[in-house]
């Protein structure tokens, strides 16, 4: 690529990340769209130009640059048609200028994401963040929804600072989820289904449930993240369908970050030799 071209070159995929992941650091941008070169200059060429056209906007912080779409700019990508639909509460804007740490639970995600993609796990463009599910005692938030290379989806979540209680109580949304009694009549030729198995199943009910990944991310003034995923295991094998109609694994943001997303560095709530860790490939299906 030459130098005077790259921030032209990649200015519509950096519109789209940021359109899709809704903020973003330099580094996080050039580990997804130029993992090999050096430096993020091409990548902040990228963005000076979107910035220039109001494309884009940036909040400055210790130093650091955290980047977004305007609604200028999400408009442009949306018409691009490579941008799947997205109905999440938070935009790019509010994140990035946030102080209660929601910044920093969207940067995780994003690092999540790039340990994903950087071992070949999933692509950055086959993330969705925050799409709703239903259930019967409301909506399901997942943080983010990833489709993997294999072609199973997967659920993540992200904790820095939710107390035990409420992890749990999103896990049991999932078992909601999960178990929610199907919609629509059906036919003749098809039982009728409910929103998981229309959306995640496939047309002959061939996929289980997605797995639920949990990753504990460093966060100041909580327990280290090895603590609270333990202290979770405590308390999440005691939801129903866990170990058995869902698969709940758990890592910590630093171990994803050094080994990669399919290395063995996923525990498995319910198993028996819970401190194992496994590799993505190796976790088990839920029934």
């Amino acid at each position: 690529m030459a130098p005077a071209k790259a921030g032209a070159d990649i200015r519509g995929e950096v519109l789209l990340t940021l359109a899709q992941l809704r903020l973003a650091t330099p580094r996080q941008l050039k580990a997804l769209l130029l993992d090999h070169q050096q430096g993020t200059d091409h990548v902040r060429r990228a963005l000076r130009n979107l910035l220039a056209e109001s494309l884009v906007g940036r909040t400055n912080r210790a130093q650091q640059s955290y980047w977004y779409c305007t609604p200028a700019g999400l408009a442009e990508a949306a018409a691009s048609g490579e941008l799947a639909p997205t109905t999440g509460r938070a935009t790019g804007k509010r994140i990035a200028a946030s102080k209660t740490g929601l910044r920093e639970h969207g940067l995780a995600l994003v690092d999540s994401v790039v340990a994903f993609h950087q071992a070949g796990e999933a692509d950055f463009a086959d993330w969705r963040v925050e799409v709703p599910h239903p259930t019967p005692a409301g909506n399901l938030l997942p943080d983010g929804v990833v489709l993997l290379n294999d072609g199973a989806s997967a659920f993540v979540e992200i904790d820095r600072t939710m107390s035990y209680a409420r992890l749990v109580g999103k896990l049991e949304r999932y078992d909601a989820y999960r178990n929610a009694p199907p919609s629509g009549r059906g036919n003749a030729a098809r039982a009728p289904r409910n929103h998981w198995q229309e959306t995640y199943a496939g047309p002959s009910l061939d996929r289980p449930f997605p797995a639920v990944l949990f990753v504990f991310a460093p966060a100041p003034r909580r327990a280290a993240p090895e603590t609270r995923e333990t202290a979770f295991h405590d308390r999440a094998r005691e939801v129903g369908s866990v170990n058995y109609r869902l698969t709940v694994a758990t890592t910590t943001l630093p171990l994803l970050m050094k080994r990669g997303a399919g290395k063995a560095v996923w525990r498995v709530v319910g198993r028996h030799r819970g401190e194992e860790r496994l590799p993505l490939a190796a976790l088990p299906k839920a029934r």
